[in-house]
């Protein structure tokens, strides 16, 4: 596939624009990229870029897709974590393998829409009923065509024993380390540009077990795979760690010995001067997810500090019930503006969220083959339509893209394929699977549908 008569190419976030610039694709990798006329390439198809954007596909780092049932639930509008998490917990124990499948094409289709090409998801609801969730998403992203790094995401630490949880949405160590080598040995795939990863996440402090935590480590670690887990979200939790462990959440990961290179968390929101350095030494990445902190009133989240220190952070959407949106383009809006609020204007630049979104998330997945539009790279390529209306009179595409407000993409590629091409989905019968996703999320609901 050959792209074309490219307006404004971005290789990598932070170098200048390509102007009237070309891509070859071939073998879903990136073959050539330059500016000026292409040479021949005998390309199968060609794309003609004129006044559009090109630029590489977005990273989502932490997602739990399974909310996109639960959107904007009334008895948790204006809740914090904790209360959030104790109502609709029984909403998520209502889960089947039907709802995994809708919930996850849902969420995907709104991501790949909004130029996401590579998320991720961390699921932690099982329950008697529902044991192949993680199987259940995979096929829906081969569906769709998105490429997906799952986490086995975990709970053992129920109501009984001082945890979150409820006893129904536990389960017992030796049940979730053994479905989550079986996850491994089934479908992790270690080589460049796989399509499907697999990754280890024990949930929480406040609903996953120390013996957990440690064990997830070291079956990690025997098979090369990635570590994910929420951390220091809230103060509560932060309550939560001193009392129970008597140590802030960042000295309970480093007892447990997840201080280390291979893992990435959510959040990070209460996190001080020291940490934030320890963080960067150890090669810790973090999901920043700046849309759910603020719908949750968690924090602000010091990203400006972590990137100092070193730290690679990507963003992540989080929850469709705590965001309540799937929406990249929306994400890096609410990344750039929430660190300004408190640094000022020259805080966090326009191709600093881009960094994050595209680098700073294949960083957190451990994907170098990703996040960057250059030779021998995966062919994941997002480009926007620079003639829409919300576009008008604005002098930089890429600063047009960040600060006019969220459009759809218009077309995306990933690993070669055409995904979406004049901002509509090519892989799935869209509106059918919403008229099903709806059915569904009125009886998980309830009276409020």
């Amino acid at each position: 596939m050959l792209i074309k008569n490219i307006a404004a190419l971005i290789i990598e976030a932070g170098q200048p624009y390509l102007r009237d610039a070309y891509l070859l694709i071939k073998e879903g990798l990136i073959a050539e990229v330059g500016s000026g006329p292409p040479p021949p390439s005998g390309a199968d198809r060609v794309l003609d870029a004129g006044g559009k954007l090109v630029l590489p596909g977005f990273v989502n780092t932490h997602h739990h897709l399974c909310q996109t049932l639960t959107r904007a639930y009334p008895p948790v509008m204006d809740a914090p974590l904790f209360d959030w998490l104790r109502k609709l917990y029984p909403l998520w124990a209502k889960l089947d393998e039907e709802a995994i499948y809708l919930s996850s094409l849902v969420g995907m289709a709104e991501l790949l829409l909004s130029g996401c090409t590579t998320t991720t998801d961390h699921h932690y609801v099982f329950t008697a009923k529902l044991k192949q969730a993680v199987d259940i998403q995979i096929e829906a992203a081969r569906e769709i065509g998105m490429r997906f790094q799952p986490c086995r995401g975990s709970m053992s630490l129920g109501e009984r024993e001082g945890g979150l949880p409820p006893q129904s949405l536990v389960q017992s160590e030796e049940e979730i380390l053994q479905d989550s080598e079986r996850l491994i040995e089934r479908y992790h795939d270690p080589a460049r540009a796989a399509p499907i990863r697999i990754a280890l996440a024990p949930c929480s402090p406040f609903s996953v077990r120390p013996e957990l935590m440690r064990e997830t480590a070291k079956l990690a670690r025997k098979y090369g795979v990635r570590l994910h887990t929420h951390l220091a979200e809230t103060q509560d939790e932060e309550r939560f760690c001193l009392e129970r462990f008597g140590c802030r959440p960042v000295d309970y990961l480093e007892e447990l010995g997840w201080l280390a290179a291979d893992v990435w968390i959510a959040h990070g929101v209460y996190l001080n001067e020291e940490e934030i350095k320890r963080l960067g030494q150890a090669g810790v990445a973090l999901a920043h997810c700046p849309s759910s902190n603020m719908r949750l009133g968690s924090g602000i989240a010091p990203i400006v500090a972590l990137r100092e220190q070193g730290v690679a952070v990507g963003l992540g959407v989080d929850g469709s019930a705590s965001n309540d949106s799937s929406n990249m383009l929306l994400e890096l809006r609410q990344a750039l503006y929430l660190q300004r609020v408190i640094h000022g204007p020259a805080a966090l630049k326009v191709q600093d969220v881009l960094e994050m979104a595209t680098l700073g998330g294949a960083r957190c997945l451990g994907r170098e083959e990703l996040g960057r539009l250059q030779v021998g790279q995966a062919a994941d390529i997002a480009l926007f339509d620079l003639g829409e209306l919300n576009y008008s009179g604005a002098g930089d595409p890429l600063g047009a893209l960040v600060l006019c407000g969220p459009t759809s993409v218009e077309t995306l590629i990933v690993g070669g394929q055409v995904i979406v091409s004049e901002h509509r989905l090519q892989t799935i019968d869209l509106e059918k699977i919403k008229r099903r996703h709806r059915e569904k999320a009125k009886k998980i609901q309830g009276d409020w549908l």
